[in-house]
C-alpha cells in the first residue's frame, strides 16, 4: 500500500521542483502578463511564455529528444521547425503578402535609410566580440539591431543555437519597446525645425512596378548574397502573390491563418528551450544589454544618415525618416508620424518613414545572410 503511494510522491512534478524550475516558471508568468496585460507583442510573445511555463514544469518531458528506444517529446518534434531553419522563412513569406513595397519604390533613395539603420547590428557585433564572445554568438546577438524578430531567430538557429531562447526574447522585448526606446533618440539627434520638415507627396507606383520589384530584387540580391535566399526568397514570394492578384484565397490564407499558425509554433518552440540553465546566466545579461546597444545604434544610424540626406537634399527629406529604418513594420513609422505630428500638427509623415521601414526589413535579411556566409557551416 505505502509502495504505490511513496512512487506517486517522488514521480510528481512538485516533489522534484528546483529553484530554478521556480524562477522560471516565474519569469514565464511575468512574460504572460506583459502578453495578456501589456499586449507587448502578444502574438509571440504569448506563446513563447507558454513554452517556458511548460519546458519548466519538471517531468514533462516536451523536450526530450528521440531514441531507438523511445519517441521523443511533443515539442521537441516541433522544435525541429526552428532548428532547421523551417518556420522564419514562412513567416517571411506572410510577411511579404502584408507588405506594400509602393512607398519605397515611390522614392528609392530610402533604401539607403533602411541599410543605414543596420549598422547597430555590427556595432553589437564588434562589442560581443569585445566580451569575448564567439563570432558566431556575435552575430546571433548583433541581428537583434535589425529588430525584426523571424530574422533574429533564424540566423541564432543556425548559428548559435544555445542562445536562441535569449535572442529571441530580446528581439520581442526591444520590438514591443519601440515606443519608449526611439523617440528619446530621434529628439536627441535632430532639431525642432528638422522635424518639422515637410516632404513632398509621393508619386503613384504602377501595378507592373510592383509586380517587377519582387523579381528583379529577388534575382539581384540572391546572386549578391546567396545564403540570403531563404529569407529574401520568401519575403519576396509573399509580395509577388499579393501583388499579382490572380491567387487572392492564397494571399488571405498567408496574411491570416498560416501567419498564426506558424507563429504559435515558432513561439511555443523557442520558448520550450529556455530553461534555467539556458537563461539564469550571466550570458543573458549580455546578451539584454548588447542587444539595447544594437537596436538604439540601429535607431541612431538611420537619423543620422537621415540628417547627411536632409543637407544634400537641401532640406527636403525629414532626417526623422531615418529612425523607421529598423524593421519594426510598420511600429517604427508610426512613431516618426507620431513625433512629426508633436511638432507640427499637419506634418503627415507616415507614408514616407514606410519606405525606410520596409526597406530595413530587406536589409536585416541581407545583413544575416551575410554573417551567415561568413560564419554559417
Amino acid at each position: 500500500m505505502l509502495e504505490p503511494l511513496n512512487k506517486l510522491i517522488t514521480s510528481a512534478g512538485l516533489t522534484n521542483l528546483s529553484y530554478k524550475d521556480i524562477i522560471m516558471i516565474l519569469i514565464a508568468c511575468l512574460f504572460l502578463y506583459l502578453a495578456i496585460k501589456k499586449q507587448y507583442e502578444p502574438y509571440l510573445l504569448l506563446p513563447i511564455a507558454f513554452g517556458m511555463l511548460l519546458v519548466n514544469l519538471p517531468l514533462t518531458n516536451l523536450m526530450v529528444s528521440a531514441t531507438q528506444d523511445a519517441s521523443g517529446g511533443l515539442l521537441y518534434y516541433l522544435y525541429q521547425g526552428t532548428e532547421l531553419g523551417i518556420y522564419p522563412p514562412l513567416i517571411f513569406l506572410c510577411l511579404g503578402s502584408s507588405i506594400d513595397f509602393g512607398p519605397l519604390i515611390a522614392n528609392p533613395i530610402t533604401l539607403l535609410l533602411g541599410g543605414a539603420a543596420q549598422v547597430g547590428i555590427f556595432i553589437a557585433f564588434f562589442g560581443a566580440l569585445a566580451f569575448g564572445m564567439t563570432p558566431e554568438e556575435a552575430s546571433s546577438i548583433g541581428i537583434i539591431g535589425g529588430a525584426d524578430g523571424p530574422t533574429a531567430i533564424y540566423l541564432t538557429s543556425q548559428l548559435a543555437e544555445h542562445l536562441l531562447p535569449i535572442v529571441a526574447l530580446a528581439a520581442y522585448s526591444y520590438m514591443a519597446l519601440v515606443p519608449i526606446i526611439q523617440p528619446p533618440i530621434i529628439r536627441a539627434l535632430t532639431t525642432e525645425s528638422e522635424r518639422k520638415i515637410k516632404m513632398e507627396q509621393l508619386r503613384p507606383v504602377s501595378k507592373l512596378e510592383k509586380i517587377l520589384f519582387p523579381i528583379v530584387t529577388t534575382i539581384f540580391v540572391v546572386l549578391l548574397v546567396p545564403s540570403s535566399a531563404p529569407l529574401i526568397g520568401m519575403l519576396m514570394l509573399g509580395n509577388l502573390v499579393k501583388e499579382s492578384n490572380v491567387v487572392p484565397k492564397i494571399t488571405e490564407t498567408l496574411q491570416s491563418s498560416f501567419m498564426f499558425i506558424v507563429t504559435i509554433l515558432l513561439g511555443i518552440t523557442v520558448g520550450a528551450k529556455a530553461n534555467g540553465d539556458i537563461l539564469l546566466t550571466a550570458e543573458t545579461l549580455k546578451v539584454v544589454v548588447l542587444g539595447l546597444i544594437a537596436f538604439a545604434g540601429g535607431t541612431a544610424g538611420g537619423v543620422l544618415a537621415g540628417k547627411v540626406m536632409c543637407k544634400l537634399s537641401n532640406g527636403k527629406i525629414n532626417p526623422m525618416i531615418g529612425a523607421a529604418g529598423v524593421s519594426a513594420v510598420p511600429m517604427a513609422a508610426r512613431i516618426v508620424q507620431k513625433e512629426g505630428v508633436k511638432t507640427d500638427p499637419s506634418n503627415y509623415l507616415l507614408m514616407h518613414a514606410m519606405g525606410p521601414n520596409v526597406a530595413g526589413v530587406i536589409g536585416s535579411a541581407v545583413a544575416a545572410g551575410v554573417l551567415m556566409s561568413f560564419f554559417g557551416n
